[in-house]
């Protein structure tokens, strides 16, 4: 039985690491890098990833760039949760792995967005070159190839979330706490 299911794991794998589509979540300078990306220098369509996407129902990789605050992540949220599985997610930039500059000196910024999502690839520069986020479709690639389903869907249970508002304030709590809560 395991010689099956490492053979469609294998199998799917690889179609799934070579026809990424991508759906941006872009706010800021970040954003204008990843489009750099698409241009003719850096072609990511060398990489199965040509067709960004404008729906998340039609994409299953989530490039998100840029700052994050309190009042877009029910947006961002939302979006991760209409994609179809299996998703993916870079983090690309400094504001979007932990708030960069706006950490210390605002309230409304959201410091790092794994605590919405989970995150498969971390990009922490400001801004990334196109260059680097090449280079992350590639580690992501890899591995989406080495990954297993049953793998992954411990993955994704371990990092759910839930945003609730307290007092009007959004306030980012694990879904596990909160099953607690109920019970």
């Amino acid at each position: 039985m395991g010689v099956i299911i490492s053979s469609i794991d294998y199998i799917l794998n690889n179609s799934r690491a070579n026809s990424l589509w991508p759906l941006t979540f872009a706010t800021s300078c970040c954003g204008i890098e990843m489009m750099q990306t698409v241009a003719s220098d850096n072609d990511i369509a060398r990489f199965g990833s040509e067709v960004f996407r404008g729906s998340p129902r039609q994409a299953d990789l989530l490039i998100c760039a840029g700052t994050i605050t309190h009042k877009m992540a029910p947006v961002l949220l939302r979006l991760y949760e209409q994609m179809a599985e299996p998703k993916y997610v870079i983090a690309m930039g400094a504001c979007t792995c932990g708030g960069g500059m706006f950490c210390d000196t605002s309230y409304s910024v959201i410091r790092g967005i794994d605590k919405i999502i989970p995150v498969d690839i971390y990009l922490p520069m400001c801004p990334p070159r196109p260059e680097a986020l090449i280079d992350a479709i590639r580690k992501l690639q890899i591995k989406i190839k080495r990954e297993s389903i049953l793998k992954r869907k411990e993955f994704i249970d371990k990092h759910s979330t839930k945003l609730t508002e307290k007092q009007g304030l959004l306030v980012i709590s694990e879904i596990s706490e909160s099953k607690n809560e109920l019970q």
